[in-house]
């Protein structure tokens, strides 16, 4: 029996991780709200960063729910809420 086929994570060049990852770290030092959008994820993803562990490579953000982990390699962008 064959495995069912999963969608590869879209590539992007170091431009855009390196941006990715300067907007993380100033919304981290600012504790700004912001809006994850988040690879295999239908919603996004709404809250603050609480912490972010380089040795695992994930992004913690604290919601209304509680704390979610997001890999960094699957955030496809960071936005500001317009509220």
């Amino acid at each position: 029996m064959a495995k069912p086929r999963v969608a590869k994570r879209p590539t992007r060049d170091e431009f855009v991780l390196e941006e990715i990852g300067n907007q993380l770290t100033e919304a981290y030092h600012e504790n700004s709200t912001i809006v994850l959008t988040v690879w295999g994820r239908e919603e996004s993803l709404r809250g603050s960063i609480s912490k972010m562990d380089s040795r695992t490579g994930k992004v913690h953000i604290e919601t209304h729910a509680g704390i979610d982990k997001v890999s960094f390699m699957d955030i496809m962008s960071v936005n500001y809420p317009r509220d």
